[in-house]
């Protein structure tokens, strides 16, 4: 087996662990591979940059494959999801007038309930300003999920890159924000933010970011693309082992990656987030998941989700838009390539998404995988399969 060069982009982000820790700790070199990682400064400059064959794999948000399978975004090439990255690790903040008239109106910020959250957000202003990463992000459909059923009155979603959230709360471009971390510990210490929830607080088992390859890659290149998939899944295994936090946080501190204090990143890790200047600090269950309860599993329920949600608010066919965006969760691929690496693969490729308050046993091919709770804060359950 040859040793291979492959480039593959990211965004500095602590999602994008999986990618950096398989080249620094050489899991990438245990299948004969060298990551020429490639930092982005946005997700559009980071898609493009897959899409042009710049990089042959990404660091990429989940929802943007399926977007690009339904003709939304301007993207001139399919995109496919190998693996999901990780679950989670998203969180909602506010600027300090906005946590001000919330607390003022007897918001407790208890970093839980979604609902009374969303209600007095809602409740301390009119016409509030919201920054997501990119348009079509889990993002800005955990927000839509969140708010509109609370019917807003004029908010708008704003786009901002990551790094660049803290910047744009302190210079009053935006009341709140939804980002990935490390950047909403970053503006709690440098724009005095207030964490008002953790994106799992309003879906359980997001997935947030995917291994995304140009459709048909994987096809066309076998080999390569397996010998990524495992080197990935055994990075998000070792990720997952508390005893690598402190090793994962100092690595992805530098400069060539997120270029920030260790230990801003270990709180993501840990999910131990301090919500507020001089705040308490907080544990969060599910904050952030690289694997346990095959995390990396690309299930199409979680793309049927997604399409779904796209379609309702774009005007599209919701059955044509579930089937053309379960199609870009390529779990028939994870399970050629990581079956025989180890990896646990449940019996069927697509659950009811919402439906288990508890850790659920499920069936697979081994007979060890235990599903985490997976739940809406509004506790709907969503069915992939449409009726009719």
């Amino acid at each position: 087996m040859n040793r291979h060069v492959l480039p593959v982009g990211f965004i500095p982000l602590v999602d994008a662990a999986p990618l950096i820790v398989a080249q620094e700790m050489g899991f990438a070199d245990e299948e004969r591979l060298t990551l020429d990682l490639r930092r982005a400064a946005s997700w559009s400059m980071l898609r493009d940059m897959l899409v042009f064959g710049q990089v042959d794999a990404a660091h990429m948000l989940s929802v943007v494959p399926v977007a690009t399978a339904l003709g939304l975004g301007g993207a001139m090439a399919g995109l496919e999801a190998l693996m999901v990255l990780s679950l989670n690790g998203q969180v909602v903040a506010v600027s300090p007038a906005l946590a001000g008239r919330m607390q003022a109106a007897g918001h407790g910020f208890d970093f839980t309930d979604a609902q009374a959250a969303g209600q007095a957000l809602l409740a301390a202003g009119q016409g509030l300003r919201i920054g997501v990463p990119f348009p079509f992000s889990m993002h800005a459909e955990l927000i839509h999920y969140w708010l509109d059923g609370m019917q807003p009155q004029g908010l708008t979603i704003h786009t901002v890159p990551p790094p660049h959230m803290a910047k744009a709360l302190a210079a009053g471009e935006i009341d709140a924000f939804c980002v990935g971390e490390p950047w909403g510990s970053d503006a709690v210490e440098r724009a005095g933010a207030a964490l008002l929830l953790p994106g799992s607080a309003i879906w359980s088992q997001a997935p947030e970011k995917v291994l995304a390859t140009r459709a048909g890659w994987a096809e066309a290149e076998p080999e390569l693309a397996g010998r990524l998939m495992r080197a990935l899944w055994r990075t998000a295994r070792w990720l997952g082992d508390p005893a690598n936090r402190l090793t994962a946080s100092e690595m992805l501190a530098r400069s060539d990656y997120l270029d920030l204090e260790a230990e801003v990143i270990d709180r993501a890790l840990s999910g131990l987030l301090i919500t507020a200047a001089r705040g308490a600090e907080l544990h969060v269950p599910q904050f952030l998941e690289y694997h346990a309860g095959a995390a990396n599993f690309p299930w199409r329920s979680q793309a049927a989700w997604i399409g779904a949600r796209l379609a309702g608010r774009f005007g599209l066919d919701v059955p044509q838009a579930i089937a053309a965006a379960k199609a870009t969760f390529r779990s028939d691929l994870y399970r050629q390539h990581l079956g025989p690496a180890g990896a646990e693969l449940p019996a069927a490729s697509e659950k009811l998404e919402g439906a288990s308050e508890v850790p659920t046993p499920a069936a697979s091919n081994r007979g060890k995988l235990v599903l985490q709770r997976n739940r809406f804060f509004d506790g709907r359950i969503f069915d992939p399969m449409p009726a009719g």
